[in-house]
Parts: C-alpha cells; structure tokens; sequence
C-alpha cells in the first residue's frame, strides 16, 4: 500500500527506543514504517541518562537491528563499576568494571541517535502529538494529531510511553503510583567541579538506601553525575515543593534525609540547574488485553513499571525488534503477526514488572540495610 500524507501503511506513535528499534527491523525487512513524535525535532529536549543494555534483551534487539557494532563503540568505559553505601557513606560494595560484563552502560541519547541514523530521511514525523485513535473498521485505525490533522492506517502500533492514547483501543489499564518520588539533580563536570562527589558516586553506578529514601546515582559520559533522590512518600509530596526556587527545593528534599552523611547530602546541596520531580507510576503487573485487529502496544504503552529492574528500555528496544520480526515472518497477515507477538510479550513483560516491584519493596522497605542489596547483587549471577 502507499504512504500519503494522510495514510500510512504501517503508523507509530513515539519515537522512543522502541519505536525506533520498530521501524529500523522493519525497514531491514522492507516494510515501510512511519513514526509520528510529539518532539518539534530530535534535539527539542535532551534525552538524558545513562541505560544498561542487557544482553539477553536490549542487545539482542540492536543485533536484529544489524546496529549492535556500531553499539559498542557507544559503550562508556568503566560504567558498569557499582557501588553500595548506607546513609553514613560507608562502603559496603564496591565493585569495578572489568570490562567483561554483560550490561555495558551507555548514554540514552547518543543511543537514540544513533536509532534514528539508521532510518530512512522521512520516517520519523516531528511535531506530531497524538491527541487520540479511533477504529475504522476491518482493523484500520485514524490518528488524530494536536493540531486537528489525522491520518489513517492498516497497522497502528503504540509506543508513545506511560500516558499511552492507544492504549485506551485495546483496555482501561491506567498508571498507577507506586508510592516512590524522584527528585532528579544534576552535577556537570563532577571531577573538577565537585570532586567529593565524584569520589562518592565512583565510576559507575552508585546506591545509597535506608529508611525508605536514598539515592541513586550514576556518572555519565561527559563526566557529570546524575542523582536520582528517592523517596517513598505520598503522591502529594512533590507537589508541596516549589520547584521555581531551586534553592528552597533542595531544602525541602534535603529536609527528608537529616542524619545522613554530608558527602551524600552534598549531592543535592551541590547539584546545578533546576531540580526535576518525577512521581514514579505503573501498570497493574500481568496486565493484558485481547486481541484487537490491526492495533498493539510496546513498551511502557504496554506494561509500565518501576525502574527497580532496569528493564524499562531494554523491554521497549526487545518488544520493537520483536513485532517487527513477527510481521516480516507472516506478510500479509497482520492479524497472526500480532498473536505472535503478544504471546511472547504478555508473560515476559510479566515477569519484568514483578521482579520490578519485588525490588521496590526490598529497595524502600522500613528495615532495608545496605547489606541486603549487597547480597542481591553477590548472589544474583550476570544476566
């Protein structure tokens, strides 16, 4: 079939990682695609943070995708060393990166571009914020953008993240908020800026968690660090905070950890630019919905979660490459494609949101010690 401006064969909604590992796979196997994205253009806003890539998931998607060489040369150097302290700074683990693991660290950004690279000019649509979807019949679906155009398609697949407007064609699932609170801070060239921080967090990834609150921190490629204040709280504690005045923000976040160590203190006191709340939600784990003709969800559209796993990214890139394989493998048959896909996905992404939350629980319980994760990590073998 012909893409017009006002159709399109095969429609994705967010140019996310896994919106992107979609239509590079299906390009690969000479299906056109094309992605429609809320953001004026690629650089609208900085993407931001550093992803661990699994091996059995994220890679294997940038593999499909024929892009996981040009991965590796991404890879941040030392990113996977790892450390663990309590709220007085003690080191309680503290392992290098060797080089040899399995879960290489690399900017999200710079992954992003290198996704959107690889796709033909014109396959991504700027400017494009879907404001809804409805059935046409015979499983073709319109999209209807903010600017009141539509267009219409044969396929439309959802990846458009937590506040999916897709989703609403297939269940009524909607996020949830899991009771945990970021505050994310920032502190540009860490080791001639802010050297004792730099020192705290090390190389890598750093954890420090008791009494349901901590941080949790990792060092990005240009040096800076990147602090995630954690907090189980209610939901309307972000909201007492005037974040326009950054300086009385970080007194009211720095309020939720009197008695610990002023080096992990110091991470928000120190910290640069504005602060950024972030209110963590998910789905209802398990959850699914029956098979709708000509519509699906990826991603967190399709099964939300917690941070706590480290799966959100890597789920998304692996469900791409996954439903592009699926629809390459049954051509002329979306509706099978789509079965396919989803019988792999719903127990997957099953497991993933469990394990999510179970972390959560352990991360944020009232008798968390640092030596818990400690044994998480010592006895949990590479993945």
């Amino acid at each position: 079939m012909t893409t017009t401006p006002s159709h399109s064969p095969v429609a994705i909604a967010g140019a996310g990682l896994g919106g992107l590992v979609l239509a590079r796979v299906l390009h690969l196997n000479g299906i056109d695609a094309t992605v429609y994205e809320l953001q004026e253009s690629r650089y609208a806003r900085a993407q931001g943070g550093m992803l661990d890539i699994h091996e059995e998931s994220g890679q294997a998607a940038l593999r499909a995708a024929g892009l996981l060489d040009a991965f590796r040369t991404l890879v941040h150097p030392g990113g996977e060393a790892t450390r663990v302290l309590d709220k007085h700074a003690t080191v309680h683990w503290d392992e290098a990166d060797d080089g040899t693991g399995e879960r290489p660290e690399v900017d999200r950004g710079q992954l992003r571009d290198l996704l959107l690279d690889s796709l033909p000019e014109g396959t991504v649509r700027w400017g494009h914020k879907v404001t809804g979807a409805r059935p046409l019949g015979g499983g073709a679906h319109e999209m209807t953008f903010a600017d009141g155009s539509t267009v219409t398609t044969d396929l439309l697949i959802g990846a458009d993240g937590a506040w999916s407007r897709i989703r609403p064609l297939l269940c009524d699932a909607w996020p949830s908020y899991t009771g945990i609170s970021f505050v994310e801070v920032d502190l540009p060239a860490a080791d001639v800026r802010h050297p004792e921080s730099a020192a705290v967090v090390g190389g890598g990834s750093l954890f420090a968690l008791g009494g349901g609150r901590g941080f949790l921190g990792h060092r990005e490629s240009d040096g800076s660090l990147h602090i995630y204040v954690a907090v189980r709280t209610g939901e309307e504690w972000l909201d007492s905070i005037d974040f326009s005045d950054t300086e009385g923000a970080k007194a009211a976040v720095l309020e939720r950890f009197e008695g610990w160590d002023a080096s992990l203190r110091s991470l928000v006191a120190d910290a640069e630019g504005p602060l950024v709340p972030r209110k963590i939600h998910a789905l209802p784990t398990g959850q699914r919905w029956e098979r709708v003709p000509g519509v699906t969800l990826l991603g967190d559209a399709a099964h939300l979660m917690s941070p706590f796993a480290g799966e959100g990214a890597n789920l998304a890139m692996l469900d791409g490459a996954e439903l592009a394989q699926a629809l390459a493998a049954h051509p002329g048959d979306i509706e099978q494609a789509l079965a396919s896909y989803e019988e792999a996905l719903f127990p997957r992404s099953a497991e993933k949101a469990a394990e999510s939350a179970a972390n959560l629980e352990l991360l944020f319980g009232a008798d968390f010690a640092a030596t818990d994760l400690v044994g998480l990590f010592s006895a949990e073998p590479a993945q």
